[in-house]
């Protein structure tokens, strides 16, 4: 319990969920449209390399590739919030999963979905996963900013307890449901929206195209960015409140992070091996 503060003195978070609303629980709301921003930011980022040479794939090629896409973010997301973090609830009543304007969404398992889909699309066009992968790699990060942005908004996975000047405190959280006053905690979204979303999203952009390495090593960038996004999860989830029991004494963010380093290891390993020019001298 924190002593020697006052509440007041801290900002109380009370954002409107809904952009328009049209009844209690009926209207456009923040979260649905932060995705609906996510892919058409993708979207338009896909076709400007292609108009800057630096993707093979006209207008028409991307529009069925988004279309894989979204359907591997929202179904590889919603079942792995409830396959990994809510185990228990869903086994009591399936029926959670449907219910979507009750919110519940997770990065790892869309992470999951997107690498079923982008496998099933490259297959029928006879692309190689690793070429796709990149791109998609370097799109990712603005679907996570608008994401996160959106979970402050609903005032969703607020951080843990604290005294900082900037904290925020989150009177609808679940966290502090029963005290007479709820406590002031970091605003962690909005610290995982900066380094998800902003930092992860300079890095790979300028990898890009400052680099040769989505031509020369396929795969690479994807490692890269797998491993990156684990490094910057575990660094949020360290003022996160986990919203889970915890694995193994790590929250499940960063444990489920472990096996994103591994993956992207894998990807730079065998783009790297693959590589054309692995034999030559550096």
């Amino acid at each position: 319990m924190i002593t020697g503060v006052l509440p007041l003195a801290y900002w109380v978070h009370d954002l409107s969920p809904f952009l328009i609303r049209f009844s209690d629980n009926f209207g456009i709301r923040y979260y649905g449209l932060a995705y609906l921003l996510g892919f058409v930011g993708a979207w338009w980022l896909l076709v400007s390399y292609h108009r800057r040479g630096r993707s093979p794939f006209d207008s028409a090629a991307i529009a069925d590739l988004m279309t894989f896409v979204i359907l591997g973010v929202l179904l590889g997301g919603r079942l792995g919030y409830f396959l990994l973090y809510q185990t228990a609830t869903v086994a009591a009543d399936p029926f959670m999963i449907f219910r979507v304007w009750e919110g519940g969404m997770a990065s790892h398992g869309g992470f999951v979905g997107v690498a079923v889909a982008l496998a099933w699309w490259a297959r029928r066009q006879r692309v190689p996963f690793g070429r796709i992968g990149d791109l998609i790699a370097t799109v990712t990060p603005v679907g996570l900013l608008l994401g996160r942005l959106a979970n402050f908004i609903n005032g969703e996975l607020p951080g843990k307890v604290t005294t900082v000047a900037w904290a925020v405190i989150f009177p609808d959280n679940e966290l502090d449901r029963g005290l007479v006053q709820a406590l002031p905690r970091h605003p962690s979204q909005l610290y995982q929206a900066a380094l998800e979303g902003a930092v992860l999203l300079g890095y790979i952009q300028w990898r890009f195209w400052r680099s040769d390495v989505v031509r020369t090593r396929p795969g690479q960038l994807t490692g890269e960015f797998l491993i990156a996004y684990a490094v910057v999860r575990m660094i949020g989830e360290l003022f996160r409140e986990p919203d889970a029991s915890l694995l193994f004494g790590l929250s499940r963010g960063t444990f489920y992070s472990i096996f994103l380093i591994l993956a992207g290891a894998a990807f730079i390993v065998h783009a790297r091996r693959s590589s054309p020019s692995a034999g030559a001298a550096v």
